[in-house]
């Protein structure tokens, strides 16, 4: 096998994984309006809406702990096996989410079987992407990380197509009554299937160079909270960096079903087509993003972005729900997502680069998990708040204008930092 199909092989093996990971936050959030109604009391539609999406977010909450524990794990004990037990560790909460009965028939029990399942699911991918990313960027070619990178990205589009393209065909054939009632559950249970797949698919990993031939010893636990503590301001400023991704992703992929039914009214099937738009544009163009930012470095692609979403997101919000139509609808979340791409495309290879390498890992996944938990994970809550607050619907644009300006300033000062040390080197 040659050394390029090679590396095309590694790349999609490690990318399996990551697909599942994003699938399933996927599908979590586009039923989660059906789950609400499943595990929690009955009555109140607004308040079991906010509780299945802030147990969405809860699920983020346990992201900083898995970047920490499985980030030093990997950091320790290899790419290749910490990222085996980051799928299991999924399985088990996707699984629990699917089989849970309803709250008819456990009572309280059955959102804390779902809450745990979800904090089960963010404890495994607190770690997941940081691995992954960290892996690929180990494994590209000179000159070609952005590029290798932005793959991370790329196989969770593919997660976002499949999982709408399965929203639209349960849609046709059960009707929006039958997937609120049971339907939800399919998809779970898809995604359960492809597991065994998955496992044995990441099992034919093999470990990346720069891992395998590294002769320092691999830090503890306790020294790799040691060493990103010494690093804060780096995982702070990253965190900010991240903040941009996560809020605008789960803005056009995640909450993009319940915006579109619940606030502006369109059929359920025309909301999952845009969301399968949606994914095929963010997977053209991540790939695309990242190799021009290894040819034109990486602050023009995330300055631009930032610029772009800070001066657009709100106004095209506006424009949207003044007059709701698939239509325009559509425009608005392809425009975001060339933002979000652009933007992605740079800022995950670039956040691997400014992490120090011996807790490159831990301290990715940190300031990830961070940016998710405390931003983005909770982005379909805010957001339903925010407008339900303000009444503007218009809000999330509002919300993702905010998480721009803070990947703004990450980006400026990790860029002016890169370019001190060059200087004094």
């Amino acid at each position: 096998m040659s050394d390029g199909l090679r590396r095309a092989r590694s790349v999609a093996l490690v990318a399996s994984g990551n697909f599942l990971e994003m699938y399933d936050f996927q599908v979590y959030g586009f039923y989660a309006a059906a789950i609400g109604a499943t595990f929690f009391p009955k009555g109140d539609a607004y308040a079991a809406l906010m509780l299945s999406l802030a147990t969405f977010g809860a699920g983020f909450l346990m992201r900083p702990v898995g970047a920490i524990v499985l980030g030093a794990y990997i950091d320790r004990h290899g790419r290749r096996v910490g990222l085996l037990v980051t799928l299991a560790l999924m399985a088990v909460g996707t699984l629990t989410i699917a089989v849970t009965p309803p709250y008819v028939a456990l009572g309280l029990a059955a959102p804390m079987l779902v809450l745990l399942g979800r904090l089960i699911q963010g404890f495994s991918a607190g770690v997941e992407l940081g691995g992954v990313s960290v892996y690929l960027s180990e494994i590209a070619t000179p000159g070609r990380k952005g590029f290798y990178v932005a793959w991370q990205s790329a196989s969770q589009q593919v997660a976002v197509i499949f999982a709408a393209v399965l929203g639209i065909l349960l849609t046709r054939h059960l009707g929006a009554e039958g997937v609120k009632a049971w339907g939800w559950r399919i998809p779970f249970l898809v995604g359960c299937a492809l597991i065994p797949f998955l496992f044995l698919m990441r099992r034919r990993m093999v470990e990346s160079p720069a891992f395998a031939v590294r002769t320092h010893s691999a830090p503890t636990l306790r020294e790799a909270w040691a060493m990103v503590a010494q690093n804060w301001d780096t995982v702070l400023l990253g965190m900010m960096l991240v903040t941009m991704t996560t809020v605008s992703f789960y803005t056009i992929t995640a909450y993009t079903p319940t915006f579109g039914t619940k606030e502006l009214h369109l059929p359920a099937e025309s909301t999952f087509l845009v969301t399968v738009c949606v994914g095929l544009t963010n997977l053209i163009l991540l790939p695309v993003m990242g190799a021009l930012s290894d040819r034109v470095g990486r602050a023009p692609l995330l300055i631009g972005a930032t610029v772009a979403a800070l001066a657009t997101a709100y106004p095209a919000l506006r424009w949207l729900v003044s007059e709701p139509s698939f239509g325009r609808l559509l425009m608005v979340e392809l425009w975001l997502a060339v933002i979000f791409s652009t933007y992605n495309g740079a800022m995950v290879v670039f956040l691997t680069e400014v992490m120090p390498e011996r807790v490159r890992t831990s301290g990715f996944s940190l300031a990830y998990s961070l940016a998710t938990a405390l931003f983005g994970g909770f982005t379909p809550a805010i957001a339903t708040g925010l407008i339900h607050e303000t009444g503007d619907k218009a809000m999330p644009g509002a919300w993702l204008s905010v998480a721009a300006l803070l990947g703004l300033i990450g980006a400026l000062v990790l860029r002016r930092r890169q370019l001190s040390a060059a200087e004094a080197v």
